[in-house]
């Protein structure tokens, strides 16, 4: 498991009070109990913890905990300098 992965494993069981083995990467929002509300909660974090904007249209289509690791991974990559173009 790599770093965004456990550390975003480990926001999600932080803010449902779960241990880091009840959430795995595809566990379902639905089923970690995670409500409209818990989600922009978890965006925040995220953001801050990333240093990422999640645009808020983006929230809609986050089902799983994989949903938002490969989102984080997508949002780093598009921040990183593009070194192929130098």
């Amino acid at each position: 498991m790599d770093d965004v992965e456990s550390r975003i494993i480990e926001l999600v069981a932080k803010s449902k009070n779960l241990t880091a083995s009840d959430v795995r990467l595809d566990s379902t929002f639905d089923e970690l109990q995670i409500d409209s509300l818990d989600k922009i909660n978890l965006s925040f974090a995220v953001e801050e913890m990333f240093s990422i904007e999640i645009p808020d249209e983006s929230l809609n289509s986050l089902k799983t905990v994989r949903d938002v690791v490969r989102g984080v991974e997508t949002l780093r990559a598009a921040a990183l300098p593009d070194a192929a173009s130098s």
